[in-house]
C-alpha cells in the first residue's frame, strides 16, 4: 500500500481526472490481491508490477476516453484539484481528513495548461510522455506498459514532446501569477470591461466545462473583447449571495465561486508575457465535490 500516493499521482497525470485515477488504482489493487499469496512473494518488485498494470489500465481508460467524451455535453477539462491536493473518496469515505498516501502532489506537471495539452496526444503518447519525462522511468520499462519496443516509446515520447508546449513554471513567478488573477478579479467583480480586455491577451481563448448541468458556454470564447463580453455577462448574472475568491487550482494561482458555501465554478488561468492568454471555467458539478 505504500504505493498508493504515487499511483494516485500517476493515474492523475494519465487520466486528468481524479475519480477515473482512483478506479484504475482500486482495480489494479484488485488485480494484486486476486494472485495467490505465493504469486505475490514470487514478485520482484511489486512496485514496477503496481506500475505496470496501473499504467496499462489507464491506457485502455485512455483509448475508451474518446467515445465516452462524444456523449459529454460542450467542452470536457481535466478536474481540478485545490491546493490541499486532493483525497481520495475511500479516505473521504471514513469520516477523517484523508490519507496523506492519498495526496496528489501538485507541481508542473499537474498545471491545468499542461494537462489540457495532454489531452491533444494520443494514448500511447501521453502514456510514454509521462512515465518517462515526468516519472523518470526508462524506456525499457515503459515498453512493458505501452506494449511496444523501447525504440518505439523513445518515438512516442519525441512525438509527444512535440505536440506539447512548454510548461516552465519558472519563466513567471507565482506572484506575478498571483498579481495578474487578482487583477482580473477586481476588474471582474467591477464590471470595468477596457481593464479587463486590458488584461487579457489578443487571442486570448476562454473554455467552460458544464457537461450540460450549468449554465456555460458549449464552445470556446476567442478573442479579448469577446472574452471580456462573456464574463462581463456572468458578472451581470451572478446572485448577490455569489463570492468570487483566490484560491490554488492544481498548484497555480485561481479563481472560485462560492455560493451558499458550495463551490459552483473554479477557473484555472494561463498566463504569458503578464497577459492572460487561456481561461478554463469548471462548473461540472461532480468534478468540484472536492472544493465544498
Amino acid at each position: 500500500m505504500s504505493e498508493r500516493r504515487h499511483l494516485i499521482n500517476l493515474a492523475y497525470r494519465l487520466l486528468g481526472s481524479l475519480a477515473e485515477a482512483e478506479d484504475a488504482v482500486q482495480e489494479t489493487y484488485a488485480r494484486w490481491y486476486a494472485m495467490s499469496a505465493e504469486q505475490r512473494d514470487a514478485t520482484r518488485s511489486p512496485g514496477g508490477w503496481l506500475t505496470t498494470v496501473a499504467g496499462r489500465i489507464c491506457l485502455n481508460v485512455l483509448g475508451s476516453a474518446r467515445a465516452r467524451r462524444e456523449r459529454y455535453v460542450g467542452e470536457w477539462i481535466p478536474e481540478p484539484l485545490p491546493e490541499s491536493a486532493a483525497w481520495s473518496s475511500a479516505s473521504e469515505a471514513r469520516g477523517g481528513a484523508g490519507d496523506p498516501a492519498d495526496r496528489i502532489t501538485l507541481d508542473e506537471s499537474v498545471t491545468m495548461a499542461f494537462l489540457v495539452t495532454l489531452e491533444a496526444m494520443t494514448p500511447a503518447e501521453r502514456v510514454a510522455l509521462i512515465l518517462h519525462d515526468v516519472f523518470g522511468y526508462p524506456f525499457p520499462e515503459v515498453a512493458k506498459v505501452v506494449g511496444r519496443a523501447p525504440a518505439a516509446c523513445r518515438q512516442l515520447a519525441s512525438s509527444a514532446r512535440r505536440r506539447a508546449r512548454s510548461f516552465d513554471v519558472t519563466q513567471m513567478s507565482r506572484n506575478r501569477q498571483a498579481e495578474a488573477v487578482r487583477a482580473f478579479k477586481k476588474a471582474w467583480e467591477a464590471q470595468d470591461i477596457e481593464a479587463l480586455i486590458g488584461l487579457l491577451d489578443p487571442d486570448v481563448t476562454a473554455i467552460a466545462d458544464s457537461n450540460g448541468l450549468a449554465q456555460a458556454a458549449l464552445g470556446p470564447i476567442e478573442g479579448a473583447e469577446r472574452v471580456a463580453r462573456h464574463y462581463l455577462t456572468i458578472a451581470e448574472r451572478m446572485p448577490a449571495s455569489a463570492a468570487v475568491v483566490e484560491c490554488v487550482v492544481n498548484g497555480q494561482p485561481g479563481l472560485a465561486v462560492q455560493q451558499d458555501g458550495a463551490t459552483v465554478t473554479v477557473l484555472a488561468f494561463d498566463i504569458g508575457e503578464n497577459r492572460i492568454t487561456n481561461i478554463w471555467a469548471v462548473l461540472n458539478p461532480d468534478k468540484l465535490q472536492r472544493w465544498s
